[in-house]
């Protein structure tokens, strides 16, 4: 049965830290080997972490965020991810339901949900997995919307949308029958006709709140419409970039640990680790790159791109999507390999580091769908 368990074992005992780096480390360190082996969710942390900003970059101060922009939402991300990727990967889906929504052109919906969403007192995840494969032509798409009056009717099951609870909402899209054209529109969690399903278990996020979700004859008024068809080409448009880049605060996170990993191996065993091909300094190089152009980016994102840039920025944003995914997979295994047997058990660090690697290379986009829009546009 899906509940909402508190992420603490008493919450009237949480006292706030002063800041994200003390809360990272008092409250959400300690806990990392229960979020990755035994699927704790880390529904307080989440909460704190509203509370003290970590969402409100991508939400204007007009609903009750900083307005700092993806340059502070991949910070906070990368900082995160250097501690543990499943917290990392659902800040990701909380940010990313929130700027799903403060870039729609429905003031009504922004009131109603945003301001909670920056405050970590809502929660939400991110369903455009399929919607987004599906519009490549990777998949079919699960979901279809029938229009009737004041709003839409949905049916499909979704397998796999993360960050979810009974109190949560999250963003998806789907064609309209007859029309062909998607539909952006947020759900809530308790919706007649709606059903959270729990099913398969994962060898690492396992503590993302990962479930199947159905639609049966669900309704979705008008009010909770983030783009109508005709809208839609222009609003996947605005959301595409930030969606695809924001992911990397999880490879930088996740990459900065590895490179501690492998630089943590120095004293006791650099006389054979000296064999390996990747040592920290090689890594580290890569990682000042991909932060540098990450960071970019983001800046290039935050500004607001004119129309007739925004191809190039995209293409820009998949090749630094695809070197971070790359440089997540090549620095795990150099951390596996530089920690040998001790980095094998079954609570090592190194041993995580590298199943949440293959994570940051699957989740969508994966590195071969990365690799296929990039052909796709005449790039090596």
């Amino acid at each position: 049965m899906i509940t909402d368990t508190a992420f603490l074992s008493d919450p009237t005992e949480f006292v706030k830290p002063a800041s994200i780096t003390a809360l990272i480390e008092h409250e959400l360190k300690p806990r990392v080997t229960a979020i990755d082996l035994d699927g704790e969710y880390p529904e307080d942390f989440l909460r704190a972490l509203g509370a003290l900003g970590g969402f409100g970059g991508v939400v204007s101060p007009d609903y009750g965020g900083s307005g700092k922009g993806l340059v502070d939402t991949v910070t906070t991300m990368a900082q995160v991810g250097e501690v543990c990727l499943s917290t990392a990967f659902i800040v990701w889906c909380q940010t990313a339901c929130a700027r799903y929504l403060q870039l729609s052109d429905n003031a009504a919906i922004k009131a109603e949900f945003l301001p909670g969403l920056a405050s970590g007192r809502q929660l939400g995840g991110t369903g455009l997995s399929n919607t987004f494969k599906s519009c490549c032509e990777i998949e079919r798409f699960l979901l279809s919307a029938k229009r009737v009056d004041g709003g839409y009717e949905i049916n499909g099951t979704l397998p796999w949308v993360s960050n979810l609870g009974l109190d949560h909402i999250f963003v998806t899209g789907c064609p309209v029958d007859g029309d062909g054209r998607l539909l952006f529109f947020a759900i809530q969690c308790n919706q007649p006709g709606f059903k959270l399903v729990e099913g398969v278990h994962f060898t690492a996020l396992e503590g993302t709140r990962t479930l199947a979700c159905q639609f049966r004859k669900v309704r979705i008024d008008d009010s909770r419409v983030l783009a109508h068809p005709e809208q839609s080409a222009e609003y996947l448009a605005r959301i595409q970039p930030g969606m695809i880049l924001a992911q990397l605060g999880m490879g930088l996170g996740l990459v900065r640990d590895c490179i501690r990993l492998v630089d943590n191996t120095r004293r006791t065993h650099q006389h054979i680790n000296r064999f390996e091909a990747d040592q920290g300094d090689d890594l580290r190089e890569a990682l000042n790159v991909a932060e540098a152009e990450t960071f970019r980016l983001t800046r290039a994102i935050d500004a607001g791109p004119a129309p007739e840039d925004r191809p190039a920025l995209l293409t820009d944003v998949l090749r630094i999507r695809l070197a971070g995914g790359e440089l997540s997979l090549r620095a795990a295994q150099a951390a596996m390999l530089h920690q040998g047997a001790r980095g094998y058990l079954r609570t090592a660090a190194a041993q995580r580091r590298l199943r949440e690697a293959y994570f940051v290379a699957i989740v969508t986009p994966s590195l071969k769908h990365l690799r296929r829009e990039l052909a796709r546009r005449g790039v090596a």
